[in-house]
């Protein structure tokens, strides 16, 4: 899933070149990371090539960078106009069901995560397909480091060996709730990764989101396909109703299970998860992309495109500068960067979007 515009990472990330398509963690992007995460498990399965999907301005972008690491994805499926993650499960599923069958697994990933223990990722994965393939759709979840309200929360029920009953979710709950969830052992936060037989996935669609599904499947059927570029179309994909995979199916089937995967995951969702997973901080806490130079300053997150930056007497501070626009934000607020991003869109600032 590689069709989100990352808001919270303006004013690097913009709706053309979304953070999955930067490197932000390495050497490669983030949708080149993801890809090679799973190509580095064909030892332990039957993979087929990856399926991206993702939004028109961002897909000859992607191809590029897909191309340079010698991945052919079997196909990139373009979304004319954005309706969240179920529609893309939705036409996922019914891709790979049409292609591979509905005992087929699919694994759905987001293409903007950052997974530190590739192994433990590994393991992970071989635990939830002994569940998808009995019928199970699985989610992912990560042993919570802190109280953060940024995430959803899942509730283990009952064990279900090598997981669990999904109890209940609760999405990005305040400080006070995450804390006592987090002091009970018993809950895990989202990952929004996903794992289910195709034809499981698409059952439970007709069932609990009907509208989604018809929608979905009719406008992969009237898709225009040349080689591997599925463009799906517009007029049916407009008529899909907009949701999230996890109210649309995972909060209302009975299927749902839940595999802990303690993977060193982030979701890179701010520019404060930059600085926390970051592994060259200096001894002062601070961390420089591109020509930096701080005095006395402290815990500090400085991203530059090219032009000299100094930071003074600064402490928890985050600043991005690119060619047309500069952040400057506490680290603790930087979630609120969106904010940003909306009044831009208010004042028609396309320039900067």
């Amino acid at each position: 899933m590689s069709g989100g515009s990352g808001t919270r990472l303006w004013p690097l990330s913009r709706a053309s070149h979304p953070k999955q398509l930067h490197a932000l963690v390495s050497e490669m992007s983030m949708v080149q990371e993801t890809v090679m995460r799973v190509s580095a498990t064909r030892e332990d399965f039957d993979i087929a090539p990856p399926i991206i999907v993702l939004n028109e301005r961002q897909h000859e972008l992607a191809r590029l960078q897909l191309t340079e690491l010698g991945v052919a994805p079997s196909h990139y499926v373009v979304e004319p106009v954005a309706r969240n993650t179920a529609a893309v499960a939705a036409v996922a599923a019914a891709l790979v069901a049409r292609e591979y069958g509905e005992e087929a697994l699919v694994l759905l990933l987001p293409a903007d995560h950052h997974i530190r223990d590739g192994d433990a990722f590994h393991a992970a994965i071989t635990a939830a397909s002994s569940l998808a393939e009995s019928g199970c759709i699985v989610t992912f979840g990560i042993q919570p480091s802190a109280p953060e309200t940024g995430y959803g929360y899942i509730e283990r029920g009952n064990r279900l060996d090598p997981g669990y009953r999904v109890k209940r979710f609760t999405e990005k709950p305040d400080v006070a709730t995450a804390q006592r969830f987090i002091a009970t052992g018993d809950y895990y936060w989202n990952a929004g990764i996903f794992m289910f037989g195709s034809g499981t996935v698409l059952a439970e669609m007709d069932g609990h989101c009907p509208d989604i599904s018809s929608s979905s499947r009719a406008a992969l059927a009237d898709a225009s396909v040349v080689d591997d570029l599925v463009v799906l179309c517009a007029k049916r994909f407009g008529e899909c109703p907009s949701n999230s995979f996890d109210y649309a199916i995972m909060e209302k089937t009975s299927k749902a299970t839940v595999v802990p995967a303690d993977i060193g995951w982030s979701d890179v969702g701010a520019w404060s998860a930059l600085w926390d997973i970051a592994e060259d901080k200096t001894p002062e806490g601070n961390v420089a992309r591109g020509d930096v130079h701080f005095v006395d300053t402290q815990n500090s997150y400085v991203m530059t495109n090219g032009r000299r930056v100094g930071v003074v007497g600064m402490d928890n501070v985050v600043v991005v500068v690119t060619d047309d626009a500069v952040l400057v934000s506490d680290g603790s607020r930087t979630q609120d960067v969106k904010a940003l991003v909306t009044a831009l869109q208010d004042e028609g600032r396309s320039e900067l979007l």
